[in-house]
């Protein structure tokens, strides 16, 4: 029998009410992960891509050397861009042995996240583009042709 002011039922209710709530934290929580796992991806990337230029003899293959360490970054790591952009600046192998030079590679990758996000009607987009700049030293008295 039903008495006045009686609590029955009220904790499913409740959880009725929270069930929606807790889902779209867990989504959010996920979505955050990702996109903070993402953009340290593309830092290791332009790292890796940077160092690996920084070690070849000449520009076409620092070029070469650079493109292919930043793709086996992302594919190591399970994250496939659309499009990635390895842009290396190699301009240090213009500056003569005995002086200081660096090689810069900047990173630009634009990851897929519907896997996380493909509900309807979510305001966030279903991309994310990441930038990413990586300085490495040239050796200082090895030739550079």
């Amino acid at each position: 029998m039903w008495r006045r002011g009686s609590d029955s039922g009220s904790a499913t209710i409740e959880l009725v009410l929270m069930l929606p709530v807790a889902a779209a934290m867990m989504t959010m929580i996920t979505f955050t992960g990702r996109v903070a796992m993402a953009r340290q991806v593309a830092d290791s990337a332009a790292y890796d891509a940077a160092r690996s230029a920084s070690l070849a003899r000449t520009e076409a293959t620092a070029r070469a050397q650079a493109n292919t360490a930043a793709n086996a970054s992302f594919a190591g790591q399970g994250f496939t861009c659309q499009p990635l952009t390895v842009t290396p600046n190699l301009t240090g192998f213009a500056v003569p042995p005995g002086q200081t030079a660096t090689v810069t590679v900047t990173v630009s990758c634009r990851v897929d996240l519907r896997d996380i996000l493909d509900l309807p009607g979510l305001p966030i987009s279903d991309f994310i583009t990441l930038n990413s700049s990586f300085v490495s030293p040239l050796d200082t008295y090895r030739s550079r042709t």
